[in-house]
């Protein structure tokens, strides 16, 4: 269950309508996060994961970020949680123009140096094309989650 946070001092008009639910789908398929809830096993046929990318190296899918006209088809919403909140008073290295952050927190998936350096690239091209900054203006923080530190339908994480 991928917590992701997108602070911005971008002002409301200049974050693009829809953000926080394209966000969502390229969560799901960056992390390769399950788009239902694991414990229930009765998928919704509405929903599909994203396709495998045809430029990927054999043997291997690659992430396809999705469209804005693709992003819901995805149904990432169970599982990932995003916030976004632009027009905060932010710095990034000194400088107070245009600038984001993004916290992904998640269990099991963002845990080592190796992952969290192609999440990081994912999370740069859909933030850099989304958001128009340069990668310089972002920065990305990510924070492994233990199940019991999640609570959800009156217990936590490890016990449903």
């Amino acid at each position: 269950m991928p917590f992701v946070e997108l602070d911005t001092n971008l002002p409301a008009g200049r974050v693009p309508a829809g953000l926080e639910k394209r966000l969502c789908a390229a969560t799901a398929a960056i992390l390769g996060k399950p788009e239902e809830v694991s414990v229930n096993p009765h998928r919704d046929p509405s929903c599909r994961p994203p396709a495998p990318d045809a430029r990927a190296a054999p043997g291997r899918l690659a992430v396809l970020l999705p469209s804005p006209a693709s992003a819901e088809s995805l149904c990432p919403s169970q599982r990932v949680n995003v916030t976004v909140r632009p027009g905060l008073a932010m710095a990034v290295s000194g400088s107070a123009e245009p600038c984001a952050q993004l916290l992904v927190s998640s269990i099991g998936v963002v845990g080592t140096a190796e992952d969290n350096r192609g999440h990081s690239s994912r999370f740069f091209e859909f933030l850099t094309k989304e958001l128009a900054l340069g990668q310089d203006r972002i920065i990305i923080r990510f924070f492994p989650l233990e199940p019991w530190q999640i609570g959800k339908k009156g217990t936590v994480m490890t016990f449903l």
